[in-house]
């Protein structure tokens, strides 16, 4: 479906805009879609086909319900594929269309540059067609409830995956006795090499003995099941539960579908931080009109705005990576900064070095949510925000601070 000749217009200048700012992404393929099918994408995790299961109507209610109440109203989605995949609520005006696109691209750019998305797949839209036919066949040949039955098990632990698997090297290479009997007695262990007369100081018998009992204690934990901890409790199942065929199968869909979305799971504050503040800048210093100055800043408002004690992960990345850029552009960090005592020189510290831009795309390149904040969540962000709670202290009244309710 192509959009109207304005849109499109908007389009291909946002685009524009964004590569010109150095954003790298995929193809984006939008498409316009009514409250109702937005709907219908939103309770299917943004894909427009999924696996039958009772799970998507639920959602869908739940979705349905929060729009009609007021709570919530989705202007877009995007999917992580090759090419990206957007959807704009046909109801939007020209300003928020404008906006949403902003928004997509950067997320485009994420998707396609930071290390947690690098092993994800890039044809998932086709993937997911993939696994509803599957799934639909088994239907039909092992009766619905079965089948409902045991993809209702497997969702209850489908976030039981090693989320770090595709970047971490769990176990070393298998040991040169780790192919022997277990069973079998440890009886000669190699000996350090060494002079005759020197041997009984190098390998002293009680050396020997304990080096024997190690081997021992390495063969006999060979006897475990599974020998070693596995964090991923999925591929454990797939490997060694005693399920049929299309029972492996399933499981292996739910397992696959787990590693798409745990990145987004993992870097939904910098995701959407990253986002925000790219269609803030496009908009803000490109795009915008005078005109639709004050509608902007009420739905960018809206976006960003943040309840006491409440974490909106759109208000917190974008604070960050504007706090970053500042810092770097200004040379607020390294060992000299840090151990400055005076705050008056630290407050108008300024070296103008200009490194802030570069030190973003680094951030966006290398981080998650967890590796963002422990790094550059600085005491003076928090105080700067107003990220402390406090409360009183049930002895003697006294307000308290709390940690961040981060």
């Amino acid at each position: 479906m192509s959009l109207p000749p304005e849109l499109e217009k908007a389009r291909r200048e946002i685009e524009a805009i964004a590569r010109d700012y150095g954003l790298d992404f995929f193809p984006v393929v939008f498409e316009l879609v009514s409250y109702k099918q937005m709907h219908q994408l939103a309770a299917y995790t943004g894909f427009p086909v999924r696996y039958p299961h009772w799970r998507w109507g639920m959602e869908y209610e739940r979705v349905r319900k929060s729009y009609t109440y007021g709570l919530q109203v989705i202007h877009e989605m995007v999917i992580n594929n090759n090419p990206c995949y957007a959807y704009l609520l046909s109801n939007n005006t020209m300003l928020e269309h404008k906006m949403v696109m902003a928004h997509v691209y950067a997320h485009a750019d994420f998707f396609k540059n930071n290390q947690w998305f690098a092993h994800t797949n890039r044809k998932m839209l086709d993937e997911m067609a993939n696994h509803a036919v599957r799934v639909q066949r088994y239907i039909e040949r092992y009766g619905e409830e079965r089948v409902e039955s045991f993809i209702d098990l497997c969702l209850s632990i489908e976030d039981m995956i090693d989320f770090h698997a595709a970047h971490v090297k769990r176990y070393p290479a298998p040991d040169e006795d780790e192919s022997e009997d277990p069973e079998a007695p440890v009886t000669t262990v190699p000996r350090l090499p060494s002079k005759s007369y020197l041997d009984k100081w190098v390998n002293p018998p009680e050396f020997l003995e304990e080096l024997r009992q190690l081997r021992q204690r390495r063969r006999q934990a060979q006897r475990k099941f599974p020998p070693r901890p596995e964090k991923d409790l999925l591929l454990f199942l797939l490997q060694h539960a005693p399920l049929e065929e299309w029972q492996r199968d399933i499981l292996s869909i739910i397992r696959e579908e787990s590693y798409y979305f745990a990145p987004q799971m993992m870097t939904k504050i910098l995701n959407e931080g990253w986002a925000s503040f790219w269609h803030s800048k496009i908009m803000t210093e490109r795009v915008l009109k005078d005109e639709e100055l004050i509608d902007y800043a009420d739905r960018h408002a809206a976006v960003t705005a943040a309840a006491p004690g409440v974490l909106n992960p759109y208000k917190l990345g974008l604070e960050l990576l504007r706090d970053i850029k500042e810092r770097w552009d200004k040379g607020r960090f390294g060992k000299e900064y840090e151990e400055c005592d005076d705050l008056a020189l630290k407050e108008a510290w300024d070296k103008g070095l200009g490194l802030g831009m570069a030190k973003l795309f680094e951030v966006r390149r290398v981080h998650n949510d967890v590796t963002f904040i422990d790094a550059f969540l600085t005491e003076e962000f928090v105080r700067k925000h107003k990220l402390f709670t406090y409360d009183l202290q049930p002895l003697h009244g006294r307000l308290r601070n709390q940690q961040p309710p981060i």
